[in-house]
């Protein structure tokens, strides 16, 4: 490849013009609001529990050649037109190509590519700023298959083995240096500006090395062609297993995370395959070719008689054989064998010219895949789906089933897979990790942890309940505090349930826990013309059943769904139960009746009507350490965004508290809509207009702890917060805290509670294994603060349930500020407590209660936002809030009667 000119355009940017001395006239000065809140440092480790050897997936990293510095310049790419490259996958080519082509004017330095906008280097370019010209050769064929305008055989004969060039600019710009002593600094506890950069530029350096073997880049994780690692869960659609990888700063020095993760891509292979699987169609001809045409919208194939790669821009209108073009050629029946133009079905031509069999294809569309104004038509059976496809659709229950069913890895098998990457990828053998001196250990860290004792229960009648191996049941045992139903009944969406029985069984099993259970009132079955109707005139015309059939409101509906999970009658169902009528219900799906299966409904039942299943021993005599003497609230918080593909749908805010202080067993919910995708909750504190009111979710849920706990206010709240990622801990401290003393503040209240904030995470990647070839999950109250934990930060790691399938995840617990003074024993003994309080559950729960509670309630209460029935007139629909130019549609409020019920358990 020859190269073209290079522009110098060396030289350092000019300096800035020094301040002015003064404040020009006509400007205001504007006060910046400073920081309120700082996290917390670490105070120290725990202690209690009993020592257990643990290893991770987290592999030793060291660096020696700690001043290198990294350089970071500015990239664009763009046309001869100076038209943007906006594709990714060509950036990279071109990136590839300029190293090639200008490797001495580059002064061979090697660089990392971000995919965008940035290239980092170790060590400086010999100009600051440079401009390239990059030719890129490709071989091309005009046109691969029949479009309106002729046949392609003549076009392919001349430029099968021809190249075209394609001319690209690149402009280099310098933009900052990274020095990689930033990351030994954090390590050592230092707070400096760069360690994100540096650990960044790190983690684009493994995705290059990944991008250069051909994986699908996903985020920090890289999936390879493999088809070993697909895993078929049905629609069409694969779970492809691939590797996660982020360096991290450690308590233990530097360290590379590799895990196993997994994404979605279409089932490579056939498109009749996949039309077949997509719409569950046992042959081709039950293909629905509407929904056919929206779902291969953009989808890429490769045609099997060119081997070339195209991108589907829809469907023909016509089928193959009715579909025409004009094809030139010769002719023997012409004067002299001249051209003769002949007008051939794209059918003819493929089977006749090109001597193709296409047994399937006569009357199907075919595939467009030219442009809007210039089809290019293909045969669907002679495309197939190009591998390595995201699927980015919300996933069905039954898909989502297989998926969690067919990935699970036992821990031997993961620390296999894990250790084999390592050696068999030699991520440090990249010239630019091994330009920084940085070198990768094969084995996982190994550490010590601890394994806290699972707190005492108490059932029946003050009776202990000591779980063993984070599980515990209720058989031959009553509940603590059972509740007695009198009116109830039972209606049934589903023709296959004998709700008869049901009812017969729950009432039977009640009897032993402690619940006494009236025969219900009665039992209605939905009328037969109306199992076809949509979800929202199914549950009116019940409600008009339970009216005219029932004396007066029940205590209690269940509800028999002809779903178990995801029926279009549940949203509505809740809506109008919660909200119009405030009956508590419990819905239902039975597959298999036993023992079992109903006390897991009983224990929900129970918790909805106002009693208890179970408490802490330590709450039963108020002895909660830091707790006890001092009126304490606890909160969970949460937020819900609407499911993937769906961008106007609202996010779910769910806050939940803790009341009947001193008992931290006991919560409820409130939930607000917020704008789409919004991660921090706005409806904390929201004062009215005039500023009088309040109807922010803080004053709703202080003010229902005042009513449960004899006029105490709190002086201490601990808030858990899920699901924000650590570059949104300052915005927790500074937007959402600042809320919750606004609102506190609001009530007139001088003395502002104390607050300890813990942000708990899930969606991570750390792994805990036991040492030494051990097979089981680590045991419930593993707690880990040392080695693989912030060299600063107070965070830890706790699992708290017993992993029975596939590898434990622990929960990831950041402390971000603790004015209340806990010791890390103390709360970390407190929020493993927390984990055995969900009243839902016979087993410790793997992140804390409020949390879960949390999660419920945005869950349950966001199913009555996929029904668009917010243009009632009725009191309490309608509403909606502005956020910027969108507006917000406001959930329906409770009905007085459950407003302050855990009706989301």
């Amino acid at each position: 490849m020859e190269k073209t000119g290079v522009q110098d355009l060396a030289g350092s940017p000019p300096p800035l013009p020094p301040p002015p001395a003064t404040v020009p006239t006509g400007l205001r000065p504007h006060l910046i609001d400073p920081v309120k809140h700082v996290m917390i440092s670490r105070p120290g480790f725990g202690s209690s529990g009993r020592r257990i050897q643990l290893e991770a997936n987290h592999f030793k990293v060291s660096v020696n050649s700690p001043n290198e510095t990294f350089y970071q310049y500015s990239v664009s790419l763009s046309y001869e037109d100076k038209k943007p490259v906006e594709n990714k996958g060509m950036g990279r080519k071109i990136i590839d190509k300029l190293y090639q082509t200008y490797s001495s004017e580059l002064g061979g330095k090697r660089f990392a590519y971000d995919g965008e906008k940035a290239l980092y280097t170790v060590g400086p370019l010999p100009r600051n700023k440079q401009e390239f010209t990059v030719i890129l050769e490709e071989s091309i064929a005009k046109r691969a298959s029949p479009s309106r305008e002729g046949s392609p055989d003549e076009t392919l004969k001349k430029s099968r083995r021809s190249l075209h060039s394609k001319s690209y600019i690149v402009e280099i710009n310098y933009a900052t240096k990274i020095p990689l002593n930033s990351v030994l600094l954090a390590l050592r506890g230092a707070e400096t500006e760069k360690v994100q950069d540096a650990l960044r530029v790190l983690d684009i350096i493994l995705r290059q090395q990944a991008a250069n073997r051909g994986c699908l880049l996903v985020r920090q994780s890289f999936f390879h062609d493999d088809s070993r690692m697909l895993t078929d869960v049905g629609g069409g659609v694969a779970g492809c297993r691939g590797l996660h990888s982020s360096f991290r700063p450690t308590h233990g020095g530097l360290s590379l995370n590799i895990d196993v993760s997994t994404t979605m891509i279409l089932t490579p292979g056939p498109v009749i395959d996949f039309l077949k699987a997509n719409q569950g169609a046992r042959e081709a001809r039950a293909i629905d070719w509407v929904k056919a045409k929206k779902m291969l919208k953009n989808m890429r194939v490769k045609a099997t008689h060119s081997n070339r790669e195209f991108k589907i821009i829809g469907l023909s209108e016509k089928p193959c054989t009715e579909l025409y073009f004009t094809l030139k050629g010769k002719s023997g029946d012409g004067a002299n064998g001249e051209v003769q133009p002949e007008e051939i079905s794209v059918y003819d031509y493929f089977t006749r010219h090109r001597n193709l069999q296409l047994p399937n294809s006569a009357y199907f569309p075919c595939l467009d895949v030219g442009k809007p104004k210039k089809p290019n038509y293909l045969p669907l059976e002679l495309c197939s789906l190009v591998s390595l496809q995201r699927y980015t659709k919300s996933l069905s229950s039954m898909q989502r089933a297989s998926l969690v069913e067919k990935s699970r890895q036992k821990p031997l098998e993961r620390k296999k897979v894990l250790t084999d990457s390592m050696l068999n990828y030699r991520y440090d053998e990249d010239p630019l990790l091994a330009a920084c001196g940085i070198s990768i250990e094969k084995q996982l860290t190994k550490f010590d942890g601890r394994v806290l004792e699972a707190p005492k229960l108490k059932v029946g009648r003050n009776e202990d309940c000591i779980p063993r191996n984070g599980r515990w049941n209720f058989n031959n045992k009553r509940l603590l505090n059972p509740i007695k139903i009198e009116r109830w009944a039972v209606v049934n969406f589903s023709s296959r349930c004998d709700t008869s029985q049901l009812s017969r069984e729950l009432i039977n099993c009640g009897r032993g826990k402690g619940i006494i259970i009236e025969r219900p009132f009665t039992l209605i079955e939905e009328e037969h013309q109306y199992r076809r109707a949509n979800p929202l005139m199914r549950v009116d015309k019940m409600f008009e059943q339970i009216k005219v059939k029932l004396p007066g409101p029940p205590e209690f509906i269940l509800c028999v769904l002809p779903e178990k999970k995801n029926s279009d009658i549940y949203g509505p169902w809740k809506k109008k139960s919660l909200s119009d009528f405030g009956i508590a219900t419990q819905c239902v799906s039975p597959i298999k009746i036993n023992d079992q299966y109903l006390t897991n409904v009983l224990l929900k039942i129970n918790s909805k009507l106002g009693g208890t299943n179970s408490l802490l021993a330590l709450e039963v005599v108020s002895r909660v350490p830091m707790i006890k003497d001092t009126p304490t609230m606890i909160l969970g918080m949460d937020v819900s965004h609407g499911s993937p593909g769906r961008s106007d749908a609202p996010s779910i805010a769910a806050v939940v508290g803790s009341h009947s202080w001193p008992l931290i067993s006991r919560y409820r919910a409130a939930v607000r809509t917020q704008s789409s995708k919004v991660e921090m909750i706005e409806s904390l504190f929201k004062p009215s207009p005039n500023g009088e009111d309040d109807d922010g979710i803080m004053r709703e849920l202080l003010l229902d702890f005042y009513s449960t706990t004899n006029g105490q206010k709190p002086s201490q709240i601990v808030v858990f917060r899920d699901g924000v990622s650590e570059s949104q801990f300052s915005q927790v401290l500074n937007n959402e805290l600042d809320q919750m003393i606004k609102a506190y503040q609001h009530l007139r209240e001088e003395n502002i509670p104390k607050f300890t904030v813990i942000v708990a995470q899930k969606n991570h990647h750390t792994k805990l294994f036991q040492a030494g070839g051990v097979s089981e999950n680590v045991p419930p109250g593993t707690v880990v603060d040392t080695k693989i934990v912030h060299p600063r930060n107070y965070d830890f790691y706790m699992c708290a349930q017993a992993g029975m399938i596939g590898t434990s995840r622990p929960a990831h617990y950041h402390v971000l500020v603790d004015e209340i003074g806990f010791s890390p024993d103390d709360l970390q003994n407190l929020i493993h407590s927390l984990s055995y309080v969900y009243q839902r559950s016979t087993t410790a729960i793997s992140i804390v209660a409020p949390i879960c509670y949390a999660h419920l309630a945005a869950a349950q209460v966001g199913q009555f936002m996929k029904f668009d029935d917010f243009n009632d007139s009725s009191s309490g629909r309608g509403s909606f809030t502005s956020a910027g130019s969108v507006p917000v549609p406001q959930l329906p409020r409770l009905h007085k009667n459950i407003a302050g019920s855990m009706f989301f358990c």
